[in-house]
């Protein structure tokens, strides 16, 4: 190995990642393919959850051209034996909590770290939004990727959510993510970096009643609606139901007809760019109530 060409990151485990030189050929989870794009890095290819079925999410892509991007599979379908044959160089995965690798089953992972350097950056509940943006900001200047991070974007989303939410008595918002045409997950607001994010910039998110579930409580649809939120976001992943499946719930009909429906994307590219997509578009719906 060369020295001077060799290349290395310390991840969010607190590995010493090392390559041979520095990594050209890099194939990541979805998500974190979708942050790197952000800032100009063409990932070799991506792979998914258990979550994801069998084709990559389109919901956690953001400007990845998808039919142009090779996928390496998603959970137990992961394959580990197509990823070596690409000869990657580097493998970027996330993590929410505990070192452990995302969206690959442990002993895939294990065999994966002994053939190829692997940076695993935590994206869970006891990050803040803007460590974790830091975080793939470090990883992507390490990588020499070409552009900026779009911090004045960002600034301006984050200044008009704040002018959008100034005062009392504001839209009562709550996050959600459709189990099914009978039952809905409602988000825990604390547990979720960005939604804990929007919080801090003074938007008024629902916290659901202490009981089961962490990051979720599991109600029907005719609790949803007696919390009478002004806004919703709605998780749009893959795995989450579609609103067409929906409709024939008269409580989720009541939801519609009184809130306004915010896509909400909980594995949403970690830039400045992404997210100021997002602040941009809770501010439109926070003013609009």
């Amino acid at each position: 190995m060369n020295p001077s060409n060799r290349w290395e990151f310390t991840d969010d485990r607190g590995h010493l990642t090392v390559a041979r030189s520095h990594p050209a050929r890099v194939v990541a989870y979805i998500q974190a393919g979708a942050t790197l794009w952000d800032h100009g890095l063409h990932p070799l290819g991506i792979f998914g959850s258990h979550h994801d079925g069998d084709t990559p999410d389109p919901a956690k892509a953001g400007d990845l051209p998808l039919a142009d991007m090779r996928s390496f599979g998603a959970g137990s379908a992961f394959d580990l034996d197509a990823l070596y044959a690409a000869e990657p160089d580097l493998v970027v995965a996330v993590s929410y909590g505990g070192g452990q690798v995302y969206g690959i089953d442990p002993e895939a992972a294990k065999h994966l770290e002994e053939q190829v350097p692997v940076v695993v950056l935590d994206v869970g509940k006891d990050r803040s939004l803007d460590g974790i943006r830091d975080r793939f900001t470090a990883l992507a200047r390490s990588l020499r990727t070409p552009f900026e991070p779009a911090v004045a974007d960002l600034e301006r989303a984050e200044a008009r959510l704040r002018a959008q939410t100034a005062g009392s008595g504001g839209p009562r918002v709550l996050a959600l993510s459709a189990a099914g045409p009978e039952t809905a997950y409602l988000a825990r607001p604390l547990t979720w970096p960005d939604l804990r994010d929007l919080t801090e910039l003074g938007v008024g998110l629902i916290d659901p009643e202490k009981g089961a579930g962490a990051n979720w409580r599991t109600v029907d649809w005719s609790e949803a609606a007696a919390l009478e939120p002004d806004v919703v976001l709605t998780d749009v992943r893959a795995n989450a139901a579609p609103r067409a499946q929906l409709r024939d719930n008269a409580h989720w009909r009541a939801i519609e007809e009184r809130a306004r429906i915010v896509a909400w994307n909980p594995e949403a590219p970690c830039s400045h760019r992404a997210h100021a997509r997002f602040l941009g578009t809770v501010a439109d719906a926070v003013g609009g109530v």
